[in-house]
């Protein structure tokens, strides 16, 4: 029992003699352990109890409310400091029944611990509403503080009295800023009231609170008051600081972003004409960046991305602004008084700090960058005219061959709009079916026998006749029509394998599957619709992918290859010897032919090491293999030697169009 718990000594015993004799109700509240520890006859009554030791043993904080458990605290607190007396409207619960009484609380120390005498001085008899606000007041976490019009608080609820730091010589302490609290004042002189959203420092720290203010009258003394309330609001500011931090900053670097770009360097480069320097914006592309997304996946990409990010922040000063536009396109603002020569020379640095190598996940990466700068003499008034010239001249530095630097030009106009120009024939061209496959022979190199073709596109334009790759694709590229190219000549070439068969030549074609084409997930059901639209073999088609889609070493890549093989399809590494491949790994991969790259056979038979380290892996692997570029019959005798099974080149023929290849077939062996 409680009693044993905390004994009560003779001069307690005889105090409590003395309480025994009220006919009011009086009990003594252990704060602390949340029980009652004393009650006179009358109290028991009030608490329902049929004896002190079962009133004593009830654990009232099991049921107690929080705001509830608050505020006695607060009592505890304010007999502690200031020996205070305070009756108040409460709501006892006894054995779950309501019974509202106006109370008095008393600090009374017994053996080093502040309890509380409760005086019960009569049952309320006020309307239910009345009732209700009152309890509500008790529970209510707004904070309520009452204020002199002039001077120190004269009242606050329980949550006010939580967190507001006391004393204060008026209210205007309690806001942080001497602008909130001069806004606050002049909206209360103007019209009585104010409302606003404030840093305030509590017994938490700072917080946002919005606070809420109207003048009034005390109600005790008539004289003009103040009364404050307080919503915290923390963490909807936190929220919405977050929110604005996504907004303005790439979730992958953490950089600045276009957003952020947009809305703020309009203000540097307002800081920086004013203070009498001139601007430069840095357009940053890493050259062939999607190749790597596409042979090695988005997740490596990422972390590449992240990597380049770092290596560009290492290289700027505190003034220069760094952004992330996009993609893997970045942006750097520089500001000085001669900004040209300072442009170059950070541009050059960052040239040749994205070229070196980078290793990750185990594997080494080679990239380069290409760099546009825009000045602000180049016409430029708003920052998105700089984005505008600083793109221009990056696409003029990827043109003049990439991994380089290109200032802005007038000319650079002229340019985009032929290339805009150009991307809208292509296009049209694709609707109106103007590209076709051209046929470059492979040959059997023992008998010479035409044995099939590699397919390459050609563009016949209506206007400027007919057009090369080079001319076409890397646009094609850039603007993700080459899915769509790639589709039409596989279409072309599967429809013309069907009519070779029904007439009774069994060909195979080579088709090159773009990176973007390979990394489609919806490749395999593309390939089937062509083949049951063209009634073509799968067996007849050989896929040819380049060698740094190898480069991932991953399961997506193993997955797609083992599809196209179990659909049927042939599979060939293009320009072999040409990337950065562990050789090891090509015995994982389900392949057929290895084609030997022009660069390679145009050396033979002089320069022969590699080409013989590559015939003797494909015959250690048991792939076929087709020799690129073949031009010269001492090239083609060499080739034989090694037993390499066919070649393409001029020695037979050059790509030509499909009545000239079947002139071919004619008088092929």
């Amino acid at each position: 029992m409680l009693h044993e718990l905390i004994p009560l000594t003779e001069e307690t015993m005889a105090r409590f003699a003395l309480l025994a004799r009220l006919r009011h109700p009086v009990w003594v509240f252990d704060i602390d352990r949340q029980r009652v520890h004393w009650a006179n006859a009358a109290a028991l009554k009030v608490w329902d109890a049929g004896s002190l030791e079962e009133l004593c043993e009830r654990d009232m904080g099991r049921d107690m409310s929080e705001s509830v458990a608050r505020r006695l605290r607060q009592y505890q607190s304010d007999f502690e400091r200031f020996e205070m007396e305070f009756s108040e409207s409460w709501t006892l619960y006894p054995n779950g029944k309501p019974r509202s009484l106006q109370v008095v609380f008393t600090g009374l120390r017994h053996q080093g611990s502040m309890m509380m005498l409760c005086e019960a001085l009569g049952e309320l008899q006020a309307d239910p509403n009345t009732l209700r606000s009152a309890e509500a007041l008790l529970h209510l976490p707004v904070l309520i503080t009452l204020y002199q019009a002039d001077g120190p608080a004269l009242y606050r609820n329980p949550a006010a009295r939580e967190k507001v730091i006391d004393p204060a010589e008026c209210w205007q302490e309690h806001l942080i800023h001497i602008a909130d609290r001069e806004l606050l004042q002049l909206q209360l002189q103007q019209q009585g009231k104010g409302r606003l959203v404030a840093q305030v420092m509590t017994r938490h720290g700072e917080r946002w609170h919005e606070v809420s203010a109207r003048h009034c009258r005390d109600a005790v003394t008539g004289e003009n008051a103040v009364l404050i309330s307080e919503v915290d609001v923390s963490e909807l500011k936190d929220a919405e600081a977050r929110a604005r931090y996504l907004a303005m900053h790439d979730s992958l670097t953490g950089l600045p972003n276009r957003n952020f770009v947009l809305q703020c360097y309009p203000a540097l480069l307002q800081q920086a004409k004013g203070q009498g320097e001139q601007a430069a914006l840095l357009c940053i592309d890493l050259d062939r960046f999607k190749n790597i997304n596409d042979s090695l996946g988005h997740t490596f990409g990422d972390l590449l991305l992240v990597q380049m990010g770092e290596r560009l922040k290492s290289l700027l000063a505190p003034a220069q602004q760094l952004a992330r536009q996009g993609g893997d396109e970045f942006l750097v603002l520089l500001c000085a008084p001669q900004v040209q020569e300072q442009a170059a020379t950070l541009a050059a640095a960052i040239v040749e700090a994205l070229a070196r190598p980078l290793w990750l996940r185990g594997q080494e990466v080679r990239l380069t960058a290409s760099v546009g700068i825009s000045l602000c003499q180049d016409g430029a008034e708003d920052i998105q005219s700089h984005m505008r010239h600083a793109d221009l001249a990056m696409y003029s530095a990827k043109d003049a061959g990439r991994n380089g630097i290109q200032f802005y030009n007038k000319a650079m106009d002229a340019r985009a709009r032929t290339r805009l120009a150009l991307e809208y024939e292509i296009r049209r061209g694709l609707e109106n079916g103007e590209f076709e496959a051209f046929y470059q022979p492979r040959v059997d190199c023992l008998t010479g026998e035409i044995v099939g073709a590699e397919a390459l596109a050609r563009w016949r334009h209506p206007e400027r006749g007919l057009l090369f790759p080079d001319s076409f694709i890397p646009v094609c590229e850039e603007s993700g029509v080459i899915r769509e190219l790639d589709r039409q000549i596989l279409a072309q070439v599967a429809s013309q394998l069907a009519n070779w068969e029904a007439q009774g030549r069994l060909l195979q074609v080579s088709v090159n599957l773009s990176a973007s084409q390979f990394g489609d997930p919806a490749l395999p059901d593309v390939l089937q619709q062509i083949l049951q639209a063209s009634n073509c073999r799968a067996a007849a088609i050989e896929l040819e992918i380049t060698e740094s889609l190898l480069l991932a070493h991953d399961q997506n890549t193993l997955d797609t290859l083992a599809s196209l093989r179990t659909m049927g399809f042939a599979i060939a590494i293009d320009d072999f010897g040409t990337g950065y491949s562990n050789l090891a790994y090509l015995q994982n991969y389900p392949l057929n032919t290895l084609k030997i790259d022009r660069s390679f056979i145009s050396g033979l038979p002089q320069s022969s090491a590699i080409p013989q380290l590559i015939t003797s892996l494909c015959r250690i692997l048991s792939l076929n293999m087709v020799a690129e570029g073949v031009e010269t019959h001492a090239q083609l005798d060499w080739l034989r030697q090694q037993g390499c099974q066919q070649y393409q080149g001029y020695l037979c023929s050059r790509p030509v169009s499909l009545a000239h290849f079947n002139e071919l077939l004619h008088y092929s062996p």
